[in-house]
């Protein structure tokens, strides 16, 4: 780490550039930061820094929590001490290659610290002497719109940058090439190397598949990623959008988490002697999986609008399933080869906080693998949405939420102040929706009732 600190900071001072970004991730995936001379951030990695903790304590609109304890009025959001991780080190290649730098609040235990819990439970799977590699792919629809455009549209009627339902589509993404070209390339410099990038079903979907890596690496690089495209899409007049589900009429857009363990630089996912491929390790991590969703869904799925996108026939799953190549499942088994059998959990939307979802994956396979819990639910075959015997997932956040809450496997898995304080952001959220009067009220009930 000392090695890695000193190269860091030789690399700084040899640059001519004299700022540099730093960012951390809120509970909700959103990255808060700033610019800093470059002085001020090789004093910052000698002796350390604060950072307001106000950012734990509101929401995506910056609207500050009434119902937490961890930060608010009553403790005078203080500057909480935060780590900058030197590994993180990359520059930005559409922004004059400033350098940028990922931080935690690892070094002050901060509960609320999504990075943080995240690297505290790869120590858990590295003490029972696992490594880890993880990938997330992500689809986002993208819009002829402006932030100045989309506010006077009210964010209503928003225009497709393409028409039509065009999956896979060569055509389009020719159409669109510079913008298209772009990502990959750009991507690609500020080290978020993509496996994939292709149109999806819906009109101005895209699709990125980044390239698996290490846990750590794979979420930072899933948090940069959509921070990336937005910024990146800016610069050619176009606006994308994350949310789990945008039109009741088009499908929603996915955040599915692919995952596998290692051993000896051996893939303990995987067994030839299995019909399917996959050993009994894997076994158990599914079962773990499936036990724990339910009591952690909020994880994969963070907003009222998440569940928008769980529904039948919509490319997203519904209920406790899993299946061998079976995207109709929550849990999809992928076993091509030795070093490619993986799990891809499902559930998530492109909504989600990678660091949290990984987070959720990684614990509770960890907790099935721990407790040698047996995979007691048969593989899905054929169509999931039909599968009667399949206990159903929450319908909603607040339902979600309650359940969580409550959890006694929560609380295990993530610790009672977490749990606790991730429990009512996400009720505070659905206050928030509660209290507001959609086009959809004013439709159906403005001049009839």
């Amino acid at each position: 780490m000392k090695d890695d600190l000193h190269k860091t900071i030789e690399q700084l001072k040899s640059s001519e550039e004299t700022r540099v970004k730093v960012a951390v991730v809120d509970i909700d995936g959103v990255l808060r930061g700033k610019i800093v001379h470059k002085k001020k951030l090789l004093s910052l990695l000698e002796q350390g820094a604060g950072f307001c903790d106000v950012i734990f304590g509101w929401d995506v609109a910056d609207e500050l929590y009434d119902n937490t304890s961890l930060t608010g009025w009553h403790t005078g959001y203080p500057d909480t001490p935060f780590h900058v991780d030197v590994n993180t080190l990359r520059s930005i290649p559409w922004e004059e290659n400033i350098p940028f730098l990922l931080g935690d609040f690892s070094a002050s235990n901060h509960p609320a610290c999504p990075r943080s819990l995240f690297k505290s439970v790869l120590d858990k799977a590295k003490s029972m002497g696992f490594e880890t590699a993880f990938a997330q792919e992500f689809e986002w629809f993208n819009f002829q719109e402006t932030p100045e455009s989309i506010a006077t549209k009210e964010y209503q009627n928003p225009t497709p940058l393409t028409p039509g339902m065009f999956g896979y589509s060569i055509l389009r993404a020719s159409q669109n090439s510079p913008y298209f070209h772009d990502l990959f390339t750009l991507l690609e410099a500020f080290d978020i190397p993509l496996e994939g990038l292709h149109t999806e079903t819906g009109p101005g979907v895209y699709e990125a598949c980044i390239q698996y890596t290490d846990g750590l690496r794979a979420a930072d690089r899933a948090v940069l990623l959509k921070a990336a495209v937005k910024e990146i899409a800016a610069q050619h007049g176009i606006m994308p959008s994350f949310m789990a589900k945008w039109h009741q009429d088009l499908p929603g857009c996915s955040g599915h988490i692919h995952q596998s363990l290692w051993k000896d630089e051996l893939n303990v996912f995987h067994d030839a002697a299995d019909p399917h491929g996959i050993s009994e390790t894997l076994r158990h991590y599914i079962a773990g999986q499936l036990h724990a969703l339910p009591h952690i869904l909020p994880l994969y799925a963070p907003t009222v609008n998440s569940y928008k996108r769980l529904v039948e026939g919509a490319w997203a799953p519904t209920t406790l399933t899993w299946g061998h190549d079976n995207r109709t499942t929550a849990l999809r088994t992928i076993s091509t080869s030795a070093t490619s059998t993986r799990l891809e959990t499902r559930v998530p939307g492109a909504d989600v906080n990678p660091y949290l979802a990984m987070a959720a994956a990684l614990a509770s396979g960890l907790y099935g693998i721990e407790h040698k819990l047996e995979l007691n639910t048969p593989a899905t075959i054929g169509n999931g949405y039909e599968n009667n015997t399949a206990e159903h997932l929450p319908k909603s956040l607040h339902q979600a939420t309650e359940k969580m809450n409550s959890s006694v496997i929560a609380k295990e898995l993530f610790g009672e102040e977490f749990t606790s304080h991730f429990c009512k952001t996400r009720e505070w959220e659905c206050r928030q929706f509660a209290k507001a009067v959609t086009n959809w009220e004013l439709k159906r009930y403005f001049e009839i009732i």
